[in-house]
């Protein structure tokens, strides 16, 4: 367990990070992949302003809200098919080394030194585990991460806080002791379900609206300044 880490006075064990937003930037991947994805269908692109207002609560959400973009609508064949592909495309781009996403600066730094002074850290994402898993890899960022839940590691993905608890759980850490990274209002959604306090990053996506006006413990302008705000140097 971390010595002296703190968090408004009481101890701290282990934060939780989301992914897209929060830690990598993201978004020009995702509109690629559902680009290449839309025009199988014969369906015109969406611009990736559009789709960062999109991102949030996993991929089956991203696939309904790009056919409500299109003025369609998709039953659970369709979204299944649509959303088979789209993992398609995504993967490819790892695969094939196409990707574009990168750690948002300080993240590298954020996650080395605080797992260096032995916090418990997690990547809690609704992406699908293994391309979590496959960009944190790729990024060389998870020598400095004890887990990942995608948003197919548990019957429910956040807002609920099941991910969350199950992270706390693995990382043995109580939910009063743990700290919760985010972006969007379902970061914030998820922590108050699962008592865990938030801080959110003013950068991310959050559907599009201001992550500012999260209702959060407190905005930190970037992930470099967490970890003296926990340590103390």
């Amino acid at each position: 367990m971390a010595q002296g880490a703190l968090w408004r006075e009481q101890g701290l064990d282990a934060v939780l990070f989301d992914l897209d937003g929060t830690l990598l930037e993201t978004a020009a991947d995702i509109s690629l992949a559902l680009n290449r994805t839309l025009a199988e269908r014969g369906w015109p692109p969406i611009a990736e302003e559009e789709v960062r207002r999109m991102i949030g609560r996993g991929s089956p959400m991203l696939m309904q809200r790009a056919a409500a973009a299109q003025g369609r609508t998709l039953d659970a064949a369709g979204q299944a098919a649509m959303l088979e592909r789209f993992f398609h495309h995504y993967g490819s781009l790892q695969e094939q080394g196409e990707f574009t996403a990168r750690p948002y600066p300080g993240a590298a730094e954020c996650l080395k030194t605080l797992h260096g002074a032995g916090l418990g850290t997690a990547v809690v994402t609704n992406k699908q585990q293994r391309f979590a898993s496959g960009l944190l890899d790729r990024l060389s960022l998870s020598p400095w991460i004890d887990l990942v839940v995608g948003g197919d590691t548990c019957e429910r993905r956040k807002p609920d806080p099941q991910p969350l608890l199950y992270a706390c759980e693995f990382l043995q850490a109580a939910p009063s002791r743990t700290l919760m990274v985010g972006d969007s209002i379902h970061d914030v959604q998820a922590a108050r379900a699962a008592r865990i306090a938030v801080v959110c990053v003013p950068y991310g996506y959050n559907e599009g609206q201001d992550p500012r006006t999260l209702p959060c413990d407190a905005i930190i302008d970037s992930l470099a300044d967490l970890p003296g705000m926990l340590l103390g140097h």
